[in-house]
């Protein structure tokens, strides 16, 4: 147990710092693509956060031998919209309460495009809406409509792109950190760097989920608590540091379109690669996760729809998590 402790505290602190070197890269990279601020956490970042735990359930639907393997890959196709819907958005909630005063604000008021922020509430509620509907039902061309998902996110990374906001050349970048004393650097750096990074990330997210898995085997937890509840934390930790760090650096807007666009990633990639290769039928724990995610993006698009919003609220959020947790402690005692 002293080892895993050990390794998971050193994996979590390694994710940070690749996530660091990531976010830094990343935002160059969208410089030197002449992509808006917003696209480069929605698309560049969301996509290379969101490969680790899309791996995960690639190998587990199209290469598991056994029903139990599959499953796998459905829970991680429905866990990481949950953590993302509750936890990742108190999280940033959380880190501007922390930042206020570091960051000279007078109050805790989220600083992003309310408007496109509750449409992307409303996109992704429809797609999820989708999502868990074909899980609740079985019919014979039920795997061919896993194209519509992939033709899914690509209409909205089109869309993305399309209606990218602020040029990432009206903002002031720190230097691209494995070239800190070249003032403009290439496409080529800024794309190696957010390549090695994402290999650290992945590295580290491995050993973490590893070690995650152990305490919970030495607590005698259940598999399925583990499984259901904190496997899909873990893997949606890369999206959560990466929200620590824009907020600690003021850019919130990148925090969410990150978090905005890992959500959209989630909701269609995965869940296209399930339906492809599993049955795509839910239990009650996935149907709970389901009506849960989709409370919280009710809620979500209720307050960006206002056009006003406070991070104390977002923080709230992350109750609706713990709700889930109740139940599935309720439904798996042991």
């Amino acid at each position: 147990m002293l080892l895993a402790f050990t390794l998971f505290f050193l994996s979590a602190g390694a994710i940070y710092w690749s996530c660091e070197f990531f976010v830094n890269g990343v935002e160059w990279l969208g410089r030197r693509l002449n992509l808006g601020a917003t696209a480069v956490g929605s698309v560049l970042a969301a996509f290379g956060t969101a490969l680790p735990e899309s791996a995960v359930t690639f190998t587990a639907v199209v290469f598991g031998n056994t029903p139990a393997q599959k499953d796998l890959g459905v829970g991680a196709a429905m866990g990481g919209p949950l953590v993302l819907a509750t936890l990742a958005y108190a999280v940033v909630g959380f880190a501007l309460m922390l930042n206020r005063r570091r960051l000279a604000r007078e109050t805790h008021e989220v600083r992003v495009d309310h408007v496109r922020l509750s449409r992307d509430q409303a996109a992704f509620l429809a797609v999820f809406a989708v999502k868990v509907t074909l899980g609740l039902v079985a019919f014979a061309i039920k795997p061919w409509l896993g194209v519509l998902f992939l033709m899914a996110y690509g209409v909205y990374v089109w869309r993305e792109i399309r209606d990218s906001d602020t040029a990432p050349e009206e903002e002031e970048l720190e230097p691209l950190k494995i070239r800190p004393n070249m003032a403009e650097p290439s496409l080529a750096w800024a794309g190696l760097q957010v390549v090695l990074a994402l290999v650290a990330i992945s590295v580290a997210s491995h050993v973490f989920v590893g070690q995650l898995e152990a305490i919970g085997t030495g607590l005698h937890w259940s598999p399925h608590l583990v499984a259901l509840l904190l496997s899909p934390v873990a893997t949606e930790l890369p999206e959560t540091m990466n929200a620590l760090i824009w907020v600690r650096q003021g850019k919130e807007r990148l925090a969410l379109a990150n978090i905005s666009g890992a959500m959209m990633i989630q909701a269609t990639i995965p869940s296209a690669l399930g339906i492809f290769f599993t049955p795509w039928q839910f239990d009650g724990t996935l149907l709970a996760s389901g009506v849960i995610t989709a409370l919280a993006i009710l809620f979500l698009w209720r307050i960006f729809r206002r056009g006003a919003v406070d991070g104390r609220v977002l923080l709230g959020v992350s109750s609706l998590y713990g709700v889930f947790a109740l139940l599935v402690a309720a439904y798996f005692p042991h």
